[in-house]
């Protein structure tokens, strides 16, 4: 990347990070008007504060959603979420906690029901990841957060959040790349994605016959706040440019395909990952 402000980027050891402080700030606006796509249902999304999350709770909303915003503790970005979502006309929840804890989740989930009434969507995309130079350094401490975070988070926010999923309903899991080609900087981090991948297909399978569909959606570098929070800035700099496209993407650049599973579009998919990532040809 280039023309960053490394001054008024978050350290290395600042999780999740915070989009506010980000030089130049990541382009989550959503790029066309709406058409109703998503008119009158509601989606929770986990992570939707800032980054991937941000840009899907704003196109969510444009397309005629109200939106249950999980963060953990970044209280100015999720406020701006909110204005933004509620700027498109719509309603947003804004919702603090840890998706790691099931009682969290439990909680998270009846607030959104007595707000909003019902649940149509389940957007899984909070995640941290911690970047290590070899396995040898990484603590048994960060491996449990990392994956209490990730995967675990993600499997009790899909269990809190299942009784009240009708025909139709969507659950979207983000995982990363990193599940395809690994990252050796990330080891536990993309551990947690391989996991999200197979969970996901799982529970497509699983949840089939009752007409809930489960997809995938598989970023390749994207400017959000995590880069800056777990990179030093030599590595920041570089950010994205090995992709043949040769730059990190745009949240709003993700958000798309977070959108057409979330939809009627996809009626036809589950158990299915899509892979906005600069042109990276991955398997699987």
């Amino acid at each position: 990347m280039t023309d960053q402000n490394f001054d008024a980027l978050d350290s290395p050891q600042s999780q999740p990070g915070r989009e506010h402080k980000m030089d130049p700030a990541p382009d989550y606006t959503p790029r066309y008007p709406g058409s109703d796509r998503l008119k009158d249902k509601v989606a929770l999304i986990t992570g939707g504060d800032s980054g991937i999350g941000r840009a899907t709770a704003l196109l969510y909303a444009r397309e005629g959603a109200d939106v249950a915003i999980v963060y953990r503790n970044e209280s100015r970005d999720a406020e701006e979420t909110k204005q933004l979502v509620e700027a498109e006309g719509r309603r947003a929840l804004l919702l603090e906690g840890d998706v790691g804890e099931k009682a969290f989740c439990k909680d998270a989930v009846s607030r959104t029901m007595e707000s909003f009434g019902k649940i149509d969507i389940l957007v899984n995309d909070a995640g941290e990841q911690h970047a290590q130079e070899s396995l040898e350094d990484i603590e048994e401490a960060q491996i449990e957060r990392t994956f209490r975070t990730n995967i675990i988070g993600m499997i009790l926010m899909t269990q809190a959040t299942l009784p009240h999923l009708k025909k139709g309903a969507r659950i979207i899991c983000v995982t990363s790349i990193t599940a395809y080609k690994g990252q050796d900087l990330l080891l536990d981090y993309a551990s947690t994605k391989g996991a999200i991948l197979s969970f996901l297909r799982a529970m497509a399978s699983k949840l089939a016959p009752k007409g809930i569909l489960v997809n995938g959606v598989a970023p390749g570098p994207i400017w959000t706040p995590l880069i800056p929070a777990s990179f030093p800035a030599d590595k920041v700099e570089e950010f994205g440019e090995n992709t043949p496209l040769g730059r990190p993407g745009q949240p709003n650049e993700v958000a798309p395909s977070l959108l057409f599973l979330a939809c009627e579009d996809s009626s036809y998919m589950s158990g299915q990952v899509l892979h906005p990532n600069g042109g990276t040809l991955v398997g699987g």
